[in-house]
């Protein structure tokens, strides 16, 4: 959470500027499903941007949409920012967020392509693509090949060495979960993921945490997106990246001004903000590489290269929608997680 001392706060507030709309009490309610150096950086970016006082928190998508669903009634929440579009999409469906009427001709198109899904209501921020990454030292130690295809993770000399996010939390582990259906069928998907599953030693809570773990040697393999993987490998740690020979999914991460939120008007600065080159170009600073949605903004050589991965036509539309993505998880729970390893 960050709060200026009130000396600061009266400070900023005598020279900001009169273009500057503050809010009905000068302050700003975030929940922020991106990494958290990332959250802190635009929170405090933003405070001095436009003095108005930042209280973030950072949650996953699937708890975010829990929250905002939960409080529909009395929001506490005035903006949602990152974190898979897929959630966003199904609380503007919902009625859960609002069109913010920013300006986006300067977002790429499939940044647009997720402002025109939901009317306005969320807004593409920047892109990252799905992807495998191994320990190289812990699979030379074992013997193990490393794998090239999704198909290759269910091949049982990976035995307690995969680790994968729970899609029910993560956006990161829906992101797959409805990359293999649309990749595979659906069938054919959760008996993969069923196969795959009896390899897996544990189902994380957040999307980023199986990467972290196989950076430390604390498994060997794991499945996310590879910006996450290409922050931790830029850091020293022993990991390849692996773009799957199937092809893989993407996410468009997004960012959403909740219906009925008490600080509107901060909120859509919060947006503008946010869809700012200047302001894209930064997640740098703090070793993000994912690729921004602005045009004009700058992107960091250590990016995967989209236009090198193969990746399939990601459905967005319907993969975001709050039926499918319900029963496509209650399904994994029963094929899935839930179902004997034998």
């Amino acid at each position: 959470m960050f709060r200026l001392a009130a000396g600061t706060a009266a400070m900023l507030a005598i020279l900001t500027t009169p273009q500057v709309v503050m809010g009905n009490s000068g302050s700003l309610n975030v929940v922020c499903s991106a990494e958290q150096p990332w959250c802190d950086l635009m929170a405090t970016a933003f405070e001095k941007e436009t003095g108005v006082d930042v209280a973030m928190v950072r949650k996953s998508t699937g708890e975010t949409l829990a929250q905002v669903r939960a409080e529909s009634e009395n929001p506490k929440i005035d903006v949602w920012w990152g974190g898979t579009g897929d959630p966003h999409l199904i609380a503007a469906a919902e009625g859960l967020s609002q069109p913010s009427g920013v300006d986006t001709g300067e977002l790429l198109g499939w940044a647009r392509n997720m402002a025109e899904i939901s009317e306005g209501s969320a807004i593409g921020i920047y892109a990252g693509a799905l992807g495998i990454a191994y320990n190289r030292e812990v699979l030379e130690e074992k013997g193990l090949t490393p794998p090239s295809c999704w198909a290759d993770l269910a091949d049982v000399s990976y035995a307690g060495e995969i680790q994968v996010a729970n899609p029910n939390s993560s956006g990161t582990a829906y992101t797959e979960l409805a990359t293999f259906v649309q990749l595979f069928g659906e069938d054919k998907a959760y008996e993969m993921l069923h196969e795959i599953g009896k390899n897996v030693n544990q189902y994380t809570k957040s999307g980023s945490a199986p990467s972290k773990a196989a950076a430390r040697g604390e498994t060997g393999i794991s499945i996310g997106f590879m910006h996450d993987m290409v922050t931790l490998a830029s850091s020293g740690f022993p990991l390849e990246i692996v773009a799957p020979c199937e092809g893989t999914g993407y996410e468009v991460g997004a960012v959403s001004v909740i219906a009925g939120a008490k600080n509107p008007e901060n909120a859509v600065k919060w947006v503008e903000f946010a869809l700012d080159a200047g302001v894209q170009s930064r997640a740098v600073e703090v070793g993000q590489f994912q690729v921004p949605s602005n045009g004009n903004a700058t992107v960091a050589p250590e990016s995967p290269d989209l236009a090198s991965i193969k990746l399939i036509d990601y459905d967005f539309a319907t993969y975001g929608s709050g039926d499918t993505r319900a029963r496509l998880l209650s399904r994994w729970d029963a094929d899935v997680k839930d179902a004997e390893k034998n």
